[in-house]
């Protein structure tokens, strides 16, 4: 009876080893799977902060546009 529950103790020991090996796996593919949504979210931040930067510009553009329209209005209004 003692190398029975021995060979019991291997087999519960393999289990467990064999389930930390299949978490181990599992755990690893979710992993690259994570890493691989951070890279893709990190390039679409990116993207958006250069929209934000090329409209920060264009409404600078804008604002001096107008900035200069109206003081030609001034300039019309008060000879």
């Amino acid at each position: 009876m003692g190398a029975a529950v021995e060979f019991q103790k291997f087999d519960e020991l393999e289990k467990k080893i064999n389930d930390l090996i299949v978490d181990y796996t599992l755990l690893k593919k979710r992993n690259l799977e994570i890493e691989a949504l951070l890279q893709s979210k990190n390039t679409e931040l990116e993207e958006v902060n250069k929209k934000i930067g090329g409209l920060r510009e264009e409404r600078d553009a804008v604002r001096t546009k107008v900035d200069s329209l109206l003081d030609l209005l001034q300039e019309i209004k008060s000879p």
